[in-house]
């Protein structure tokens, strides 16, 4: 757990390592035929280039644990140290109420439980604020007799669902339909609130922390999750040190920490890895027609697409991107190809996946030190382990 002056102390290291070997993890194997720091580290890009598929997916959670040629063991040893924090205390939660899980996916009821259970203040919150609420399962989860419970969710069919089962338990919950990134979200915060949000994104659980600041909140509790999902086309530092630095976040550099995955069954992996391989055949048909040897875009497409030949999936991916018309190709040849790049670019992703946590813990020490300087004691933790969910970093801020 981080707390008080070791907020800006790990700040500054995680800071100081990411700003360093920026050239390392900003450059992203799936846009670049040859990555820029390969010329430097020759044996590391060929050791990983020659590895296959499933030796990638096996290291994917657990970069750290693969025993690569230099610099990847220092990378490896400095990642572990500078993102190392401790799970947040846990205390024993009351019973929950009869079927209150119902309705709620096994996993996201987990994560409901071991949040809740770290959430330790000085004094019992007296109002809960659900932010971002969905149907509000977290909020009754919390909502003990004599305490009050508001929830606000942006999705009308969300909060009418809420509302029945806050009914259908007996439980006093008011659900609110809000945008709150909308100006009058501000009005339906007051200091007596103690909003938590699990897992709102990017902009949503900024704006958050902004305006239970500003309003007075004595409590809050955020797991943050999704820290690409902001309006702007670059990252916007909330806090003096995070303003001060020379660090600059793109959303493709943002999306870094969202890349580990845990919960992803068979089919849907295999479908991911055949639109990423089919992807990549396309780029290298792209960079031949058009001439031009760089990454074109090319806009999410439905899973239909999956169905076509490669053939016709190449033909009408070019149709749609108006490339010229294609000559005839070696479509099996080509398809392998896309594999073959798949295996390499995934392989050549955990060297970025080193800096994958470091990162995100940047991010939320951002967010940290935002709150410190409005006033805050803050306590910085994990509140469940990463099989769980991979976003498992805790705010806790209390002003006393």
């Amino acid at each position: 757990m981080l707390t008080g002056e070791a907020l800006l102390a790990r700040f500054t290291a995680l800071d100081a390592f990411l700003t360093e070997h920026q050239a390392l993890w900003k450059p992203r194997p799936f846009t670049h035929l040859q990555l820029p720091w390969e010329a430097s580290y020759t044996e590391l890009a060929a050791w990983l280039r020659e590895r296959s598929l499933e030796d990638a997916e096996n290291a994917h959670n657990q970069p750290a644990l693969l025993n690569a040629p230099e610099p990847f063991a220092s990378l490896a040893r400095m990642s572990v140290a500078l993102s190392a924090v401790d799970e947040l205390p846990a205390r024993t939660l009351e019973a929950a109420g009869h079927r209150l899980n119902v309705d709620v996916p096994g996993r996201k009821w987990q994560q409901i439980e071991a949040f809740a259970s770290r959430l330790q203040f000085s004094e019992a919150p007296q109002h809960w604020l659900d932010w971002c609420s969905g149907k509000g399962h977290l909020g009754r989860r919390l909502l003990q007799p004599g305490q009050q419970l508001t929830c606000l969710e942006y999705d009308p069919a969300l909060v009418t669902s809420g509302q029945a089962l806050s009914q259908r338990h007996h439980l006093h919950a008011l659900h609110i339909e809000q945008d709150v990134l909308a100006a009058d979200a501000a009005s339906l915060l007051s200091a007596n609130h103690t909003p938590v949000a699990l897992h709102a994104c990017g902009d949503l659980h900024v704006r958050l922390i902004q305006l239970a600041s500003a309003t007075g909140c004595k409590q809050l509790a955020i797991a943050p999750c999704c820290y690409n999902r902001i309006s702007l086309a670059d990252y916007s530092p909330i806090s003096s040190a995070a303003q001060s630095s020379g660090l600059q976040l793109s959303l493709d550099d943002l999306a870094l920490p969202m890349s580990e995955t845990v919960t992803a069954g068979a089919r849907v992996r295999r479908q991911r890895d055949t639109s990423m391989a089919r992807r990549l055949g396309f780029d290298l048909l792209q960079r031949q027609l058009r001439g031009i040897d760089e990454y074109l875009p090319t806009p999410s497409l439905p899973s239909a697409w999956l169905d076509k030949s490669f053939a016709d999936y190449c033909h009408h991916l070019a149709a749609l991107k108006e490339l010229s018309t294609i000559d005839p190709q070696d479509w099996p040849a080509l398809e392998a190809a896309g594999w073959q790049r798949l295996a390499e670019v995934r392989n050549l992703e955990l060297l970025r996946g080193l800096f994958r946590r470091p990162l995100e813990l940047w991010l939320v020490l951002d967010r940290a030190l935002f709150l410190t300087e409005q006033g805050y004691s803050v306590r910085v933790g994990t509140f469940c382990e990463t099989p769980l969910t991979p976003r498992n970093f805790l705010l806790l801020a209390e002003r006393t």
